[in-house]
């Protein structure tokens, strides 16, 4: 006889994130790995801790990740919602995305024990090209190379960063 197993409840989680791109349009991301999700590519940031603001919260995940002390995050991208399990724990996770601009360059210092307990694996540049890439391993959010070529079309005509985007709630394609 199969047993049917009842979903978990997931909790609310709050998180910020920031996109850096280069001077180029490059987009710097990291690759991650999620027991519910798997292997996904995303930018530096995560869960914020009680009290604190998005933008903050991404400002200290963005040096936590990447030991970037230069850089603040610019204006709100998007905000969305999506499902994943946080350390054994099913989150309904709520995003603000912040961008800037910065120089092409690697992680600096230590981060090592950051990117183990939060199972990032990698990380690299992506071009344009390679964001268009229908090979390429997930992105999070799925709606990154849009949002992005949106922000280079909107930054080429005016100047001024683009309005920001609720993408709303997005099911994992998992």
């Amino acid at each position: 006889m199969r047993r049917l197993l009842r979903p978990r409840k997931r909790v609310p989680r709050r998180a910020a994130r920031t996109v850096v791109l280069d001077r180029d349009g490059s987009v710097f991301l990291l690759r991650s790995d999620n027991d519910e999700v798997g292997v996904h590519w995303t930018m530096p940031g995560g869960g914020l801790e009680p009290g604190e603001t998005p933008r903050v919260g991404a400002r200290r995940e963005l040096w936590e990740e990447t030991g970037w002390t230069d850089l603040e995050p610019g204006p709100l991208l998007c905000t969305w919602e999506h499902d994943f399990t946080w350390h054994g724990t099913p989150v309904r996770q709520h995003e603000h995305i912040y961008l800037t601009t910065g120089p092409h360059r690697g992680p600096v210092g230590d981060v090592s024990a950051v990117h183990a307990e939060d199972r990032i694996l990698d990380w690299r540049w992506w071009t344009p090209a390679d964001l268009a890439d229908e090979n390429a391993d997930a992105l999070w959010p799925p709606r990154l190379p849009e949002l992005l070529e949106a922000v280079r079309a909107g930054w080429a005509v005016d100047g001024r960063p683009p309005v920001p985007v609720d993408l709303g709630y997005i099911p994992n394609a998992r």
